[in-house]
């Protein structure tokens, strides 16, 4: 049985080491085989590159090698797919080499798309990629008082991040000693401050409660840079002195350029996480369209049970779970305090009071994902 996970991410990570102990046995006597293609030869952290934007971690501590991370009988290969055979069970990496499988697993992941608002990439900071958190960082420590602007497209990549941006600013600026100089302002792009409603009404306090203004059924337009101006889709528009965005995301190119999706995002179904008409054919983390949050913990959770479902597939021919939609999120809430949203399909969040239990747990946790991308924990 030769199974094939298509990316290095958290999710194919996760997925590809607790395949490797599920079926331990069957890799060692060659009646089972596991291949990795990634693109990169390192893994990143990404969450990370939030505290790097305010100066909490440098970039090299983001990194660590792939193949470290995976399981010893794991073939791990930098050449990423270029086409995907579906209905052939095979793809063609970049190398030109085909890897022929009987089961696949894509998690390719997403990436930040800025260059898609007019304006946006030129005149904002983000914290999305390395250049870009040390941009952030930058400019952060250059302002020197005025209109922050926070505002937010959609989907996106880490849903709790615009609130978490937002807060670890007001901190920052009060620590500069320029608070007083500043306005920090939030725009969500739907009737309230984030898709999750329990979420948003507890951000609404936390947010009157510090003094940061808001405005809700804001879609980012453009951005007029030489008036610092952002206009909305829906006629309304902000002045800023400066523009955080939380760009839109789409799925990597290489999904649309083989039909398997929109946008990048693979149709998935939503318990068995198979892609629709393919029974052989998997998605996690944010390649996936379901409605649920891009987040490291949901590739987390969707890996856990595609492993034990795919290892049943060998073991027994048949799927044994279903994937019940598990999200878990930090947020970071200012004054060295955080809070946590905790969901699935049928159960709803009910963040509480941010503590500073939570937020050491969140900075514990930064040093300890390298175990999680192993799978143990």
């Amino acid at each position: 049985m030769k199974i094939l996970v298509v990316g290095g991410g958290m999710g194919g990570t996760i997925l590809a080491n607790n395949l490797a102990r599920r079926l331990n046995s069957e890799l060692e006597n060659g009646t089972a085989q596991i291949t990795m293609l990634s693109a990169s030869e390192k893994h990143m952290y990404q969450p990370g590159l939030l505290y790097v934007a305010f100066g909490r971690m440098a970039p090299d501590e983001l990194y660590r090698d792939q193949q470290s991370l995976l399981e010893p009988g794991i073939n791990f290969h930098v050449d990423p797919v270029e086409t995907f055979k579906l209905e052939e069970n095979h793809v063609v990496t970049q190398s030109g080499k085909r890897h022929d499988y009987d089961i696949i697993a894509i998690a390719t992941g997403s990436r930040s798309m800025p260059e898609d608002i007019p304006g946006l990439a030129e005149n904002s900071i983000n914290v999305y990629t390395e250049k870009a958190a040390l941009e952030f960082h930058k400019s952060l420590c250059e302002f020197q008082g005025g209109k922050v602007v926070v505002s937010v497209g959609v989907p996106h990549k880490c849903p709790m991040i615009p609130l978490e941006v937002t807060f670890m600013m007001h901190d920052f600026f009060q620590e500069q000693g320029i608070l007083e100089k500043v306005q920090l302002h939030y725009t969500y792009p739907i009737g309230r401050l984030h898709s999750l409603e329990p979420v948003g009404k507890w951000a609404k306090k936390e947010f009157d409660r510090l003094g940061i203004t808001y405005e809700t059924l804001f879609n980012m337009k453009e951005v007029d840079g030489d008036k610092k101006v952002l206009h909305s889709e829906e006629g309304t528009e902000v002045a800023y002195d400066l523009l955080v965005a939380i760009p839109p995301h789409k799925g990597m190119e290489v999904i649309d350029t083989n039909g398997l999706g929109k946008s990048g995002w693979i149709p998935t179904d939503r318990h068995r996480l198979n892609i629709e008409g393919h029974e052989n054919a998997f998605v996690l983390g944010d390649t996936t369209n379901l409605p649920i949050s891009k987040a490291g913990s949901t590739a987390h959770f969707e890996a856990e049970a595609l492993a034990d479902n795919i290892a049943s597939m060998v073991k027994i021919g048949r799927s044994v779970r279903d994937y019940d939609g598990k999200v878990f999120c930090f947020i970071e809430a200012g004054k060295e305090t955080a809070t946590y949203a905790m969901f699935s399909y049928n159960n709803p969040p009910d963040p509480k009071p941010a503590t500073k239990s939570i937020h050491w747990f969140k900075m514990a946790y930064n040093q300890m994902y390298w175990a999680s991308a192993r799978g143990l924990l």
